[in-house]
């Protein structure tokens, strides 16, 4: 999978720079234009929460929406740059998504974690139009595929659930059931990770076009972290001793399903938590609204 993100982000930039070259001595600036938009998406994850330990496994009933406004620079017949500040949430649940008769979910199932985070975003992508408009706003194609990727910064605040009834776990630790606990303060694998992160969004959309001064697009986003904790579960197991808070040792080592037979000892230290060999994604999906700023014409002076 990293080989194909590489390649095809390289591919994409190589492009992207060609057509730059190619085209800034073609586009006037009367003929580029900004333009203001809307997104409504849905949004899911690919972690260590999932039904199977695999990168394109995610559950579809865990989507949650996301939203956004973006502010679009046309430059030239086919490229654009576009900066986006957006808002959504991930979830997942072991309780709802491992199956206790997969071998490979077995852990996982045991393991019991549920988690929410809320996502705030702030990126920058470049956009490069599968067809391009030497023309004016008002002659753009009706219809445009499209690519783009960026970078972007992120926020994030994992939070864990305290289950209740046949998901509360073996050991509430005295917790009130049914409250999300802030995840990232507890350690529990002794890591300290931060809040703010930077993620690569890529992807592609179609853009059709509504009227004069209006577009709406179906996109798909992804976008690769740095970072294994946006579900707080990464590698193994440590130590109750380390856990020094009620909430630590919940989450860490009692959070744990045993109503398939005698308590396991799966959460020993040292023992799996997570695959700890990959880095968590998060994916959006969804429609935008964009409104075209008309450029102002300055009229021709005569003297």
């Amino acid at each position: 999978m990293k080989q194909i993100f590489t390649h095809t982000l390289g591919l994409l930039l190589a492009v992207t720079l060609v057509a730059t070259e190619a085209n800034a001595q073609q586009f006037t600036k009367r003929k580029q234009y900004n333009s203001v938009g809307v997104t409504l998406n849905a949004m899911n994850y690919f972690g260590d929460i999932v039904p199977k330990p695999s990168f394109a496994s995610f559950r579809v009933a865990a989507s949650r929406p996301n939203i956004g406004v973006n502010v679009t620079r046309r430059f030239a017949p086919r490229l654009s740059a576009r900066a986006s500040f957006a808002y959504g949430r991930i979830t997942g649940d072991d309780y709802k998504a491992a199956d206790q008769n997969d071998p490979d979910a077995k852990y996982r199932y045991h393991r019991n974690m549920s988690f929410r985070n809320d996502i705030l975003e702030l990126s920058a992508v470049g956009i490069f139009d599968l067809i391009e408009n030497r023309n004016n706003y008002l002659k753009r194609p009706d219809f445009v595929p499209y690519v783009f990727a960026g970078i972007a910064v992120f926020h994030h605040a994992p939070k864990g659930l305290v289950g209740t009834g046949a998901n509360a776990g073996s050991d509430t630790q005295g917790l009130t059931q049914g409250s999300y606990i802030d995840l990232q303060p507890l350690q529990t694998e002794g890591v300290s990770y931060s809040k703010t992160q930077v993620s690569i969004p890529f992807g592609g959309g179609v853009r059709y076009k509504l009227n004069k001064s209006f577009d709406i697009g179906l996109e798909l986003g992804w976008r690769k972290t740095f970072t294994d904790y946006l579900d707080d579960v990464s590698k193994n197991y440590i130590a109750e001793t380390k856990l020094t808070t009620p909430a630590a040792r919940y989450f860490g080592h009692y959070n744990v399903r045993n109503d398939d037979g005698p308590f396991p000892s799966f959460n020993a230290e040292g023992s799996q938590r997570g695959k700890g060999n990959e880095k968590d994604w998060y994916i959006v999906t969804g429609l935008t609204l964009n409104y075209i700023l008309a450029p102002r014409v300055k009229s021709p002076k005569f003297r």
